[in-house]
């Protein structure tokens, strides 16, 4: 079932709105990838917090204002015909507004940066708890380095 506002883990209770609204939005995404609610959840919650400390005043306006959470497929994973999502690697690449993560074939990141540093930090997370690996670009798109993680224990 979908998390929204008005129905959610009860170990999202007592974060603010905004931060709360971001944790749902995570693990609804977490869930539709398939992810374990039990590690969904605390992963969820803890992004949350850490986007909304580093999160600039407008982005968090933003986002308040962006309506409800996204909702999960009712029918399950989003990917359900694309099993090799989750092994998809992630990438740091120079965006618009700065520096973004995105998987292999995703459209849009999931996360974008002010600084290149940030983004790397975030895709390299991102790469080991999957399992995969990282790729880092340059400004002008050149391939700056590779890390694999897909061999940790």
């Amino acid at each position: 079932m979908p998390w929204t506002m008005n129905d959610y883990p009860s170990s999202m209770k007592n974060l603010p709105d905004v931060t709360k609204k971001k944790a749902i939005d995570i693990a609804n995404s977490m869930l539709d990838e398939g992810y374990a609610e039990g590690r969904a959840i605390p992963i969820a919650i803890e992004q949350a917090k850490e986007w909304r400390e580093n999160a600039s005043k407008k982005e968090v306006e933003d986002f308040k204002d962006s309506g409800q959470p996204t909702k999960r497929s009712e029918e399950g994973k989003r990917y359900e015909d694309n099993p090799e999502r989750l092994e998809e690697g992630e990438h740091v690449v120079a965006h618009e507004d700065g520096w973004a993560v995105k998987s292999s074939k995703a459209k849009k990141p999931s996360d974008v940066f002010n600084n290149k540093e940030d983004a790397i930090k975030r895709g390299r997370e991102i790469a080991q708890n999957k399992g995969t690996f990282l790729t880092i670009y340059k400004q002008d798109g050149e391939v700056q380095e590779k890390q694999d993680y897909s061999n940790q224990s």
